[in-house]
């Protein structure tokens, strides 16, 4: 008797299309020419995901299509301060919150694979988990012009300490006439002298035939003489710093005139001045979500006393590592600023010194960093709040 199997059809439902349950979340993964958007209902299904592109006109397509499912009520961005900048600035434009994704777990990512549709989905999701909670620093307003002047400044600062060492290295390897010649000049004189020296004489770009080859003969004839070529960049070296000394100067004035404008509080603090406290402002602004109070203040800007007791070691303290360490190097030069020229500092510093106790000079300046911090918080939250008040932002 053979043996009969009756085979069973199992017939599978087609896929119905999602309907959208309550608010809408959105998430995005940023490129510098692209973004892929996801969008979730508030029962954590996804909805689907689109490509746009990372231009103003793409910025409200993607605000459209995630308004399709329904009122939007979040949107979780990875990198809001780089890529996805624009489009974080035009959401909150347009009254949508928006939050910080970082990127997801490297474990996870090992395991599940990656690709743009799955970091936007993932997005989606730790907005709407409230995994990610960390505000956008804002990049509109007075705080994100002191920002790029600052950042610009500092390059050009870096820039001029590298023309500056490099050239003095050249010194103290070039030929003994010359580095006889340049010896016992103070800084500013040698930089002056050494931007007079001559160019090297390069061949007019569009010269040909006979023109171009004396020019070439002229310049390779200059540079086989060690000590001509040595002194033509010193002179170059030179012209460099001059230019960056020059450009250097023309942004401390702007960065001056804006600081001491929108946070004249801060500013007049003794040894503050409008250079620290664009740094102090910048922090300030980057981090308006975590300074609720003067406690939080500090430990945002690292002088917050870490507790290290332990046995009959108690009541000890340490240096903290942590917080905004661009802010906490701008609170010590303050310090080290009232520590030459401002007497109650001063008082503080020899009442409280006593050698071969805890209360060594470096315990007392974390000490006083840590009152600097008391003092400088009440007036930046005034001049945050007058400047919020006249220039908002979204």
């Amino acid at each position: 008797m053979a043996n009969s199997r009756t085979k069973s059809t199992r017939t599978t439902p087609s896929a119905q299309p999602v309907v959208p349950v309550g608010n809408i979340t959105g998430g995005v993964d940023t490129h510098k020419d692209f973004h892929v958007a996801a969008a979730k209902d508030s029962l954590g299904r996804n909805l689907g995901t689109q490509k746009f592109t990372a231009t103003a006109a793409g910025y409200p397509a993607l605000l459209a299509w995630l308004r399709v499912f329904g009122p939007v009520e979040l949107v979780g961005i990875e990198g809001t301060g780089c890529y996805g900048a624009g489009l974080t600035t035009h959401l909150r434009t347009e009254g949508i919150e928006v939050v910080e994704v970082n990127r997801p777990n490297r474990q996870k990512r090992r395991r599940q694979g990656k690709s743009d549709v799955k970091d936007a989905i993932a997005a989606a999701a730790a907005a709407q988990s409230g995994e990610a909670t960390a505000a956008p620093r804002p990049r509109t307003g007075p705080i994100e012009s002191v920002r790029v002047i600052k950042e610009t400044r500092d390059m050009l600062v870096k820039a001029r300490t590298a023309a500056v060492n490099t050239l003095h290295s050249l010194i103290v390897t070039a030929p003994a006439p010359l580095r006889e010649t340049l010896t016992g000049m103070t800084h500013n004189v040698l930089i002056g002298h050494c931007a007079d020296y001559t160019a090297p004489i390069l061949p007019v770009k569009h010269s040909r035939g006979h023109t171009r080859a004396q020019a070439v003969t002229r310049l390779t004839d200059s540079l086989l003489d060690a000590t001509q070529t040595v002194s033509m960049m010193l002179g170059e070296l030179a012209r460099i710093i001059q230019h960056h000394n020059q450009r250097i100067h023309e942004l401390d004035t702007c960065l001056h005139t804006l600081v001491t404008r929108i946070a004249p509080a801060t500013s007049g603090l003794f040894g503050v001045g409008p250079g620290r406290a664009a740094q102090l402002l910048i922090t300030a602004g980057d981090h308006t979500d975590r300074i609720h109070s003067e406690p939080a203040f500090a430990t945002l800007t690292g002088v917050a006393p870490q507790e290290c007791s332990s046995g009959d070691n108690q009541d000890n303290h340490r240096l903290s590592r942590a917080g905004d360490r661009q802010a906490n190097s701008v609170l010590y030069q303050i310090v080290l600023t009232r520590l030459a020229s401002h007497q109650p500092t001063r008082d503080y510093i020899t009442t409280r010194h006593r050698p071969g106790t805890k209360m060594t000079k470096k315990h007392l300046i974390r000490c006083l960093k840590r009152y600097l911090a008391r003092e400088i918080y009440p007036r930046l939250m005034t001049d945050l709040t007058n400047l919020h008040k006249h220039h908002p932002t979204p």
